[in-house]
Protein backbone atom coordinates (compact mmCIF):
# COMPACT_ATOMS: atom_id res chain seq x y z
CA UNK A 1 0.00 0.00 0.00
CA UNK A 2 1.76 3.19 -0.57
CA UNK A 3 -0.03 6.40 0.40
CA UNK A 4 0.77 10.22 0.01
CA UNK A 5 0.04 13.52 0.52
CA UNK A 6 -0.21 16.89 -1.21
CA UNK A 7 -0.29 20.55 -0.39
CA UNK A 8 -0.92 21.80 -3.93
CA UNK A 9 -4.50 21.33 -3.29
CA UNK A 10 -6.48 24.95 -4.24
CA UNK A 11 -9.16 25.37 -2.27
CA UNK A 12 -12.76 25.60 -4.08
CA UNK A 13 -13.36 28.73 -1.89
CA UNK A 14 -11.02 30.82 -2.53
CA UNK A 15 -11.10 29.86 -6.80
CA UNK A 16 -11.23 32.83 -8.34
CA UNK A 17 -14.75 33.32 -10.37
CA UNK A 18 -14.39 33.51 -14.12
CA UNK A 19 -15.77 37.27 -14.88
CA UNK A 20 -15.19 36.77 -18.86
CA UNK A 21 -17.79 37.07 -21.58
CA UNK A 22 -20.20 33.65 -21.37
CA UNK A 23 -21.00 34.11 -25.21
CA UNK A 24 -19.46 35.99 -28.36
CA UNK A 25 -20.66 36.70 -31.52
CA UNK A 26 -19.15 37.27 -34.53
CA UNK A 27 -20.99 39.75 -37.27
CA UNK A 28 -23.39 40.42 -34.36
CA UNK A 29 -27.03 41.62 -35.93
CA UNK A 30 -29.48 42.59 -33.35
CA UNK A 31 -33.18 44.46 -34.43
CA UNK A 32 -35.27 45.89 -32.31
CA UNK A 33 -39.13 46.19 -33.68
CA UNK A 34 -42.19 47.73 -32.35
CA UNK A 35 -45.48 46.24 -33.43
CA UNK A 36 -43.09 43.93 -36.46
CA UNK A 37 -41.81 47.48 -37.55
CA UNK A 38 -38.32 47.55 -37.56
CA UNK A 39 -37.01 50.83 -34.96
CA UNK A 40 -33.56 49.87 -34.30
CA UNK A 41 -31.04 47.68 -35.87
CA UNK A 42 -27.51 47.51 -34.18
CA UNK A 43 -24.48 45.38 -35.82
CA UNK A 44 -20.92 44.94 -34.50
CA UNK A 45 -18.28 42.72 -35.63
CA UNK A 46 -18.09 41.43 -32.25
CA UNK A 47 -20.43 41.40 -29.08
CA UNK A 48 -20.37 39.59 -25.67
CA UNK A 49 -22.52 38.90 -23.66
CA UNK A 50 -21.72 38.47 -19.59
CA UNK A 51 -23.15 36.45 -16.74
CA UNK A 52 -25.24 39.61 -15.77
CA UNK A 53 -26.50 40.16 -19.55
CA UNK A 54 -24.57 43.29 -19.62
CA UNK A 55 -23.08 43.43 -23.40
CA UNK A 56 -19.55 44.73 -24.94
CA UNK A 57 -18.84 45.99 -28.33
CA UNK A 58 -14.90 45.92 -28.33
CA UNK A 59 -14.03 45.94 -31.96
CA UNK A 60 -17.27 49.27 -32.37
CA UNK A 61 -20.72 49.04 -32.94
CA UNK A 62 -23.05 50.65 -35.48
CA UNK A 63 -26.59 51.86 -34.78
CA UNK A 64 -29.16 52.83 -37.51
CA UNK A 65 -32.87 54.22 -36.28
CA UNK A 66 -36.09 54.12 -38.39
CA UNK A 67 -38.78 56.24 -38.60
CA UNK A 68 -42.56 55.55 -39.44
CA UNK A 69 -42.51 53.82 -42.89
CA UNK A 70 -39.23 51.71 -42.32
CA UNK A 71 -37.10 54.90 -43.60
CA UNK A 72 -33.54 55.05 -41.93
CA UNK A 73 -33.69 58.67 -40.04
CA UNK A 74 -30.12 58.44 -37.61
CA UNK A 75 -26.99 56.29 -37.64
CA UNK A 76 -24.66 56.01 -34.46
CA UNK A 77 -20.77 54.77 -34.91
CA UNK A 78 -18.27 54.46 -32.08
CA UNK A 79 -15.27 52.26 -31.81
CA UNK A 80 -16.30 50.75 -28.67
CA UNK A 81 -19.46 50.16 -27.03
CA UNK A 82 -20.98 48.60 -23.73
CA UNK A 83 -24.17 47.70 -22.65
CA UNK A 84 -25.91 47.54 -19.06
CA UNK A 85 -28.80 45.63 -19.38
CA UNK A 86 -30.10 46.71 -15.76
CA UNK A 87 -30.45 50.57 -16.73
CA UNK A 88 -30.90 49.84 -20.40
CA UNK A 89 -28.45 52.27 -21.56
CA UNK A 90 -25.66 51.94 -23.65
CA UNK A 91 -22.20 53.37 -22.98
CA UNK A 92 -20.23 54.23 -26.61
CA UNK A 93 -17.01 55.81 -27.07
CA UNK A 94 -13.98 56.35 -29.15
CA UNK A 95 -14.75 58.49 -32.41
CA UNK A 96 -18.30 58.97 -31.89
CA UNK A 97 -20.54 60.05 -35.33
CA UNK A 98 -24.13 60.41 -35.04
CA UNK A 99 -25.45 61.32 -38.50
CA UNK A 100 -29.17 62.55 -39.10
CA UNK A 101 -29.71 61.66 -42.50
CA UNK A 102 -32.52 63.65 -43.28
CA UNK A 103 -31.92 67.17 -41.91
CA UNK A 104 -27.82 66.30 -43.10
CA UNK A 105 -26.81 66.50 -39.38
CA UNK A 106 -23.66 65.58 -37.64
CA UNK A 107 -22.95 65.00 -33.92
CA UNK A 108 -19.02 64.00 -33.53
CA UNK A 109 -17.82 63.37 -29.78
CA UNK A 110 -15.98 61.14 -28.02
CA UNK A 111 -18.30 59.38 -25.62
CA UNK A 112 -21.97 59.25 -25.56
CA UNK A 113 -24.50 57.72 -23.68
CA UNK A 114 -27.84 56.30 -25.68
CA UNK A 115 -31.09 55.56 -22.96
CA UNK A 116 -33.12 53.02 -25.07
CA UNK A 117 -35.79 53.46 -23.02
CA UNK A 118 -35.90 56.64 -22.56
CA UNK A 119 -35.36 57.61 -26.50
CA UNK A 120 -32.85 60.01 -25.48
CA UNK A 121 -28.52 60.09 -26.17
CA UNK A 122 -26.88 62.23 -23.76
CA UNK A 123 -22.81 62.84 -23.34
CA UNK A 124 -21.06 65.62 -20.94
CA UNK A 125 -18.02 65.15 -23.13
CA UNK A 126 -17.50 68.11 -25.83
CA UNK A 127 -19.41 67.85 -28.67
CA UNK A 128 -19.49 69.66 -32.15
CA UNK A 129 -22.43 69.85 -34.55
CA UNK A 130 -21.76 70.17 -37.97
CA UNK A 131 -25.11 71.46 -40.06
CA UNK A 132 -25.68 72.58 -43.80
CA UNK A 133 -25.39 76.28 -42.31
CA UNK A 134 -23.15 76.29 -39.50
CA UNK A 135 -20.41 74.79 -37.14
CA UNK A 136 -21.43 74.45 -33.60
CA UNK A 137 -19.20 73.41 -30.37
CA UNK A 138 -20.39 73.16 -26.99
CA UNK A 139 -19.59 70.71 -23.82
CA UNK A 140 -22.43 68.73 -23.22
CA UNK A 141 -25.61 67.94 -24.73
CA UNK A 142 -28.97 66.18 -24.71
CA UNK A 143 -31.07 64.98 -27.78
CA UNK A 144 -33.70 62.58 -28.93
CA UNK A 145 -32.49 58.84 -29.94
CA UNK A 146 -32.70 60.32 -33.68
CA UNK A 147 -30.56 63.69 -33.37
CA UNK A 148 -34.15 65.66 -34.68
CA UNK A 149 -34.18 67.64 -31.76
CA UNK A 150 -31.11 68.68 -29.47
CA UNK A 151 -29.80 70.84 -26.65
CA UNK A 152 -26.06 72.01 -25.94
CA UNK A 153 -24.37 73.23 -22.92
CA UNK A 154 -21.99 75.68 -23.10
CA UNK A 155 -22.17 76.50 -26.65
CA UNK A 156 -19.43 78.29 -28.57
CA UNK A 157 -18.47 78.54 -32.29
CA UNK A 158 -20.29 79.96 -35.15
CA UNK A 159 -24.14 79.78 -35.70
CA UNK A 160 -27.27 81.58 -36.32
CA UNK A 161 -29.93 82.82 -34.18
CA UNK A 162 -33.50 82.35 -35.42
CA UNK A 163 -35.60 85.25 -34.92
Amino acid sequence: MVLGCNDNLKDPAKEEAYTGPIIENKDALTLFSDSARLQIKLTAPVQQEFENGDGVFPDGLYLEFYGEPGQLTTTIKANYGKQDRNKDVYMVRGNVIVSNIQKKETLKTEELFWDKSKAQIYTDKFVTVVTPEEVITGEGLRAKQDFSEYSLKRVTGNFSIKE
